[in-house]
Formats: C-alpha cells, sequence, structure tokens
C-alpha cells in the first residue's frame, strides 16, 4: 500500500488576511477528522472552555481498519476522557499478550504499574470511534459529519487560517475560520500534503489486513500474537518481518490480522491477503477461521510509523496521530499514541491561544513538537533499530527459538515493545528501558 502523492496543480486557497486575529471565526480550533486523536483532541479542548469545530468525512458509526485491541496505554487515555470500560459497557477485557512462535506458547500478564492500568481492551472500530466522538461532543465540542475538508484556507502569510470543505450528499461548498487547525485525517495525511508535508521515505512503514471471524474463541481473555509468519516464493520458504494477531470481540467474533514491515524486500511482493488466507489454514478447525465464517471481506491499512511526516506543528497546523506517523514502530499500535498526541496537541493550543495572535502565541505553539519529541523521539529511534534488526530473518529466527522460552525476558520484551514502563521509580525493567529511551537520539 502507498500514500497519495502531494496535490499538484490546484493551490489551497488564499484569503485576503494576515497573521493577525482570523475575523469571523467559527470556532477557536478547527478538527479535521474524528478517529481517536481528533476526538481525543477536541474533548480536551473543549474541556478546556475552548470553541471547538470537528469536522468528519463520514458518518458514524462508520467501518475502519485495525486490529480492535488495545493496550493498557490506551486504555488510560480512555480513562482520562471519562470513558467507561466496563465490560457492562460493551467492552471485552484481557489480562495481557500471548505470545506464539519458535515453539513456545507464552503468557504475559500486563505489567502492574502506577502510570497504566493492568488490563487491555477490544472493541471494533465501529463501536470505538463512535464512541470517543460523542465523549468529546459531551464535553463541549460540535461535530460536524458528512463534511470532507478538501484543503486548508491561508492567509497571504501562507499560514492556515481555515478550511475548505464539501459537506453533505450534494457536496455544498463551506468554509470555515479558526486561528488554529489540528490535522487528524489519518495515514493519507491530505491536509498535510496540500502544505507540501510529504511523508520521510526513510522512516518505517507497515501493512495490515484483517478480517472478522465468527469463532468460539471471541471471548478470550489474552490478546494473542504469532510471531513467525512465513510466506513461499518459488518453492521457498521465507520468514516475514511482522506478526500474526488474533483478537477476541466478545461478542462472537475474533478479528484476525496480519501486519508487515517494509523493513525488507519481501514488503513489496507479498500478497497480503493471500497470506492471511494461508495463514489461516494451517489453524485448527474448531477454531472456526474459515470462508463460511467470515464477517465481511479482508480489509488492508497501511501504518505510518516513527514520526514518519514532520514538522508536527507550522503555520498555524498541528498534526496527531497518523497523519503525523505516529504509530509504535515495536509492534504497530497507533491508537494509544493518537489519543495522547490528540491530548499534547489540546495542552498546547490551550496555553497558545490565550495569548495574543503574534510571536508569543508561536512560540507557545512551537513546543508542540518539542514535547512530542521528549515523549517519544528516543523510545521511536530504538524502534527504528528493531525494525532493522527483525528485517533479517536469521536475527528473528534466533530471537524467536532462543528468546522465547526465558520468562524473564519476555517480560522486558513486553514492556519494551508495549511501551509500558513507569516513568518514575519503577523496576530494574523500568529504569532500563527508559535510560535507553533517554540515550538514544531523537528521530
Amino acid at each position: 500500500m502507498t500514500t497519495e502523492p502531494a496535490p499538484r496543480g490546484a493551490e489551497p486557497p488564499v484569503v485576503d488576511t494576515d497573521s493577525s486575529p482570523v475575523t469571523q471565526a467559527d470556532a477557536d480550533v478547527i478538527v479535521v477528522g474524528a478517529g481517536p486523536a481528533g476526538s481525543a483532541a477536541a474533548y480536551h479542548l473543549a474541556r478546556s472552555g475552548l470553541d471547538v469545530l470537528l469536522l468528519e468525512k463520514t458518518e458514524f458509526p462508520r467501518e475502519k481498519v485495525c486490529g480492535d485491541g488495545l493496550t493498557p496505554r490506551a486504555v488510560r487515555s480512555l480513562v482520562s476522557m471519562g470513558i467507561d470500560t466496563s465490560t457492562e459497557n460493551g467492552w471485552l477485557r484481557n489480562k495481557g499478550l500471548r505470545v506464539i512462535g519458535g515453539g513456545v506458547r507464552m503468557e504475559l500478564p500486563w505489567p502492574e504499574l502506577a502510570s497504566y492500568p493492568n488490563y487491555g481492551l477490544t472493541r471494533t472500530r465501529m463501536d470505538f470511534d463512535d464512541m470517543v466522538s460523542k465523549a468529546a461532543v459531551k464535553a463541549g465540542a460540535q461535530l460536524h459529519t458528512s463534511t470532507n475538508v478538501t484543503a486548508p484556507v491561508l492567509s497571504t502569510a501562507g499560514r492556515v487560517v481555515g478550511v475548505e470543505a464539501e459537506v453533505g450528499p450534494e457536496k455544498t461548498k463551506a468554509t470555515y475560520r479558526a486561528p488554529l487547525v489540528i490535522a487528524a485525517d489519518g495515514v493519507s495525511g491530505r491536509f498535510a500534503l496540500a502544505l507540501g508535508l510529504a511523508r520521510n521515505e526513510a522512516r518505517p512503514m507497515g501493512v495490515a489486513v484483517r478480517r472478522y471471524y465468527h469463532s468460539p474463541r471471541h471471548d478470550d481473555d489474552y490478546l494473542e500474537s504469532w510471531l513467525e509468519l512465513w510466506d513461499k516464493v518459488e518453492g521457498r520458504e521465507r520468514l516475514l518481518p511482522g506478526y500474526g494477531w488474533i483478537f477476541g470481540l466478545g461478542d462472537g467474533r475474533s478479528n484476525v490480522g496480519l501486519g508487515i514491515l517494509n523493513s525488507s524486500s519481501a514488503f513489496k511482493d507479498v500478497n497480503y491477503r493471500q497470506l492471511l488466507k494461508t495463514w489461516l489454514a494451517g489453524m485448527p478447525g474448531e477454531w472456526g477461521y474459515a470462508e463460511e465464517n467470515a464477517d465481511g471481506p479482508i480489509r488492508g491499512a497501511a501504518l505510518p510509523m516513527g514520526f514518519n511526516r514532520k514538522p508536527h506543528y507550522t503555520r498555524g497546523l498541528m498534526l496527531v496521530g497518523d497523519a503525523g506517523g505516529m504509530v509504535n514502530p515495536f509492534n504497530g499500535e497507533g491508537i494509544a499514541y493518537a489519543m495522547e498526541s490528540g491530548e499534547i496537541a489540546a495542552e498546547v493550543a490551550v496555553q497558545a491561544l490565550s495569548r495574543a495572535a503574534g510571536p508569543s502565541r508561536e512560540r507557545a505553539l512551537r513546543a508542540y513538537p518539542t514535547l512530542l519529541t521528549e515523549r517519544y523521539g528516543g523510545y521511536y529511534r530504538l524502534g527504528g533499530v528493531f525494525v532493522k534488526l527483525i528485517s533479517n530473518p536469521e536475527i528473528m529466527k534466533v530471537a524467536t527459538r532462543h528468546g522465547l522460552p526465558h520468562p524473564l525476558l519476555m517480560r522486558f520484551v513486553l514492556k519494551l515493545l508495549a511501551n509500558l514502563t513507569d516513568p518514575r521509580g519503577g523496576d530494574a525493567m523500568d529504569r532500563v528501558i527508559n535510560g535507553l529511551s533517554r540515550l538514544a537520539p531523537a528521530v
């Protein structure tokens, strides 16, 4: 899968204004996209008293390609938004990660930490995004669905001062203005591309495919990860840099899928849908992962990793979530970082907009990419090294066959891959991981 090239030809609309305060603003902040990143940003902005327009091109509920599994890191963000994560509210809780590979099957409970809860969750994106956007609306954000943002509106100085959109099935033209815009429009990053912010091809990228199946394993209380994915080319088997997953949803279905990294030559010539079918053909028949039990088609999506689009702030525009390439290179997790970046962006925006337009406000807004780098930069650099290592099949074989049999080592690996440590204090594993992240040069 590839992202769209930067638009050519038509330039973003320019309005006759300068960097002074936006006149006749429709909101304090416009958020483009009501996925986890955009809805989290809108929630925290509205909670702080700002007037927020949350623009979503589709209607809820809506389909979205995802593994539907949430680690404790994502759960923490949900709890901070006041969302009920109980089983009574339709969530399926999980205790940890079950790892399968190298002839070993091991269950690793989520670590007991002060900073994060000790449980994960599953829920389909169909329900999840709808729920998070409703939390933003409850906090005071104005949600406009069926509103497809087509371009930024720029001042004569080149600053983003609003958006152009097409509204409803009639695609009625509309313009919305605000002194700050947050782009949460996902991996395509079309809003950022319109400003010339292209994806950094040197950063990791992944592809994930998934399908729903009716299965007796739907209520599994562990997320399950298969660390060995084999593909056959010209009669030879090759080990791929990625993993497969089985996540029970608690509603009679499992989300079954796989993700592959672009760190090897195999990335471009793998038939991902066929690979998923071949992998599932080797599963026990009683699990139900067969065509007659499928619920919907195989769907795929790209995973933008390791800050692969920068800068995260420029000229009145902030990037959050997948639009800023914030997927974790270690494990492909995106929702936690989408929601966290939305919260960070909101905190910066609240402080910035309390100041008069001009140098002081701009100084506050420029703190956003610095905060992101401090939070994730070193960790994502380590993730980039990890991606390169596992692209070597021999290293991957050694890691799975000799690392998996050691529970203590695997508990360390779980903390590292899921980015679950206490930043202050913690145990020896936490201190090692935190120390490595601080020492690694930021991406």
